[in-house]
């Protein structure tokens, strides 16, 4: 598929692909005659796990140095998983920082609600 099917499916500018190609996040594609991009169907699951990471909040750093131990194979299989395993204990100190984030915000709307309700005087 080409550059401009693989940004519209996966909702990145055709710049920011030529970019993840560029930093190493994406492995450069084949090119046909032309010399235009042409990536396979693989990449759209591989931008969406890129993508992901980035919403988890991994540094850009991390998701290329992910990326080339990806793109050497079998042999790194240990370090990425190492990898995940250590973000995803940020991610879950996140995610409890959040909930306790989300309980403090439910008290406070709570509160609020009752403070208007004993506010409100009757309209005659």
């Amino acid at each position: 598929m080409m550059i401009g099917e693989v940004s519209d499916r996966t909702g990145l500018s055709i710049d920011t692909l030529r970019f993840y190609e560029k930093i190493g996040l994406i492995a450069p594609p084949m090119r046909n005659d032309a010399g235009r991009r042409v990536y396979g169907t693989d990449v759209l699951g591989w931008v969406g796990f890129l993508e992901q990471l980035n919403a988890t909040g991994m540094k850009q750093a991390d998701r290329i140095r992910y990326a080339k131990l990806h793109q050497q194979g079998d042999s790194t299989l240990r370090a990425r998983r190492e990898m995940l395993e250590a973000h995803r204990e940020v991610i879950r100190e996140k995610l409890q920082l959040m909930q306790q984030t989300m309980a403090l915000m439910d008290h406070k709307v709570a509160l609020y609600e009752t403070l208007e309700a004993e506010t409100e005087t009757p309209q005659i």
